[in-house]
């Protein structure tokens, strides 16, 4: 039967509501700090830390329940004699039901203009130490770390007097996580606190995520999934979407529209990715989002259906009226006018986000994480499109101004394709998108064929170099008017001089984009 708990919490949900039931129990209530003030205040009995423990609480409420009438009382285990016999004679009476959960860190990280001192302030030492301490002797004592657990507990204690050991193990189990991510987030505090740069990452790395949604599946209907995100979240991320319409998001709906969301990053101007499996198929830049929308819509009428589509402004009934045509499974943008919402609310299935920073650049310095058998692989994100010093023409024949313009889209659409990438552009515009194949002149050949008659004068552009002067040899035959690529292999001159007769201008950028 239940004698003792001790509660100190910070997120006082529900607190009253439980401390009562628990008195009318003949539960005895120990507490500290705020929480046994609002216990007070509330008309509960309560009896202080500091009376148990003989020793007053110091150093600014830093040091309360580190001590050992407290730890005693919940580490003991109650069948080895010579445990209770060794508090008996120190004094120390068992607690049998621990209540915490820790100060908030994650908020006060969080909150603008929160000071180093303010963040570190609120490290929790004694509220993780008796957390860790009930759910080791989760045999005897139950621990309670969420507020969303206080029914059940509750329950089971006016049923019998006692939780069961089941109930004991998995919120000891809950504790052990909540106290690791607890614990991650401040090592990644601490971490950023210092500016490290990537090839300082420590030797153990620390991670923590909150999960947003269970799946229904993963990849395949056979696979098992959900969605997490990170502890301190990203303001123009997709966990930070707000779905207005459709069905639930899958695992393949937030791959590709993350994917999407990447992409569309690179461009200020009205803009509009499609994306099909991860790749994209059609880009649009204009001076309108209508005209964007076009532009992507024709960039490849074939695979955009059943695609991922984003926009970079404000979704307008214009705009809707000509996405509702074709079969899409995700449209996110900023957000949406009232008239457009209406309009593709009506197709029930089409998923609608709203996320208003979806086109904030990714910072310098963010990292991306990829998981591989065993381990996880980590790198700095790839924000560059260019080097600081531009792309320089290594050719004969000079670029035209309105080429220029191309040759940058090029590159930024290429950072998005899966190795081997070639693309095609011309006029802001997608017109031919070679991804992922095994070699260069396969994806070139690739990219031409999907844009037919709209090859010719178009931008190619190429996420690594050219080994050979044969996807030069491809482009030219295909009436491309200029190329973009790294350079750096050792037979570049090769393919120089087939610019040179071809007469087409080609430039290097010394910053290669692979994508796997």
């Amino acid at each position: 039967m239940m004698k003792r708990a001790l509660l100190s919490v910070s997120d006082k949900t529900g607190l009253i509501e439980l401390a009562t039931r628990l008195n009318q129990l003949g539960i005895e209530l120990l507490s500290t700090g705020g929480t046994a003030t609002a216990l007070v205040r509330a008309g509960i009995p309560v009896t202080n830390v500091s009376d148990v423990t003989g020793f007053p609480e110091c150093l600014d409420g830093r040091v309360k329940t580190l001590h050992p009438k407290i730890h005693g009382g919940i580490l003991a285990i109650r069948d080895n004699s010579e445990h209770m016999e060794t508090i008996a004679k120190l004094g120390i009476e068992p607690i049998d039901l621990v209540i915490i959960n820790l100060y908030p860190f994650k908020q006060t990280v969080m909150k603008p203009g929160a000071t180093p001192e303010e963040c570190i302030e609120n490290i929790d030492i004694g509220g993780p130490s008796m957390l860790r301490a009930a759910a080791k002797n989760h045999h005897d004592v139950t621990v309670l770390v969420d507020p969303a657990d206080y029914a059940k507990v509750l329950g089971e204690i006016e049923s019998t007097g006692n939780t069961t050991l089941e109930t004991r193990f998995g919120l000891a189990r809950k504790v052990f996580e909540h106290t690791a991510a607890y614990d991650a987030l401040i090592a990644n505090y601490f971490q950023g606190a210092e500016g490290k740069a990537l090839s300082d990452l420590p030797e153990q790395l620390t991670l923590t995520y909150e999960r947003v949604s269970s799946l229904r599946y993963g990849e395949n209907p056979h696979q098992g999934a959900a969605f997490y995100r990170e502890a301190l979240p990203k303001t123009g991320s997709l966990t930070e979407a707000e779905q207005l319409g459709g069905k639930e998001l899958s695992y393949n709906n937030i791959a590709d529209t993350d994917a999407a969301i990447a992409l569309l990053k690179e461009f200020s101007e009205p803009t509009v990715v499609a994306i099909k499996h991860a790749n994209p198929c059609g880009v649009g830049s204009a001076d309108t989002l209508l005209e964007a929308w076009t532009k992507a819509y024709e960039a490849d009428k074939v695979s955009i259906f059943g695609g991922i589509v984003a926009l970079n402004r404000t979704v307008t009934a214009e705009v809707a009226d000509q996405m509702k045509e074709i079969f899409l499974e995700v449209i996110v943008a900023p957000d949406y006018a009232a008239d457009a919402l209406e309009i593709l609310q009506k197709k029930k299935n089409l998923r609608l986000l709203k996320l208003p920073a979806v086109a904030e650049p990714i910072a310098a310095g963010e990292q991306m994480i990829k998981h591989v058998y065993g381990g996880l692989l980590v790198q700095d994100q790839d924000t560059q499109v260019l080097p600081e010093a531009g792309y320089a023409v290594v050719t004969e024949i000079q670029p035209s101004d309105e080429d220029k313009e191309d040759l940058v889209f090029a590159m930024k659409v290429v950072k998005h394709v899966k190795s081997n990438a070639i693309v095609l552009v011309k006029n802001r515009q997608t017109v031919g998108i070679g991804p992922g194949q095994p070699n260069r002149i396969t994806s070139a050949g690739i990219a031409i064929a999907n844009a037919g008659e709209k090859a010719k004068g178009s931008i190619l552009g190429s996420d690594a170099f050219f080994p050979f002067a044969d996807t030069v040899q491809a482009a030219a035959a295909a009436g491309i008017a200029a190329i973009i690529q790294p350079g750096g292999s050792m037979r570049d001159q090769e393919s120089i001089e087939a610019c040179n007769q071809a007469r087409i201008p080609m430039a290097f950028t010394g910053m290669r984009h692979f994508r796997h």
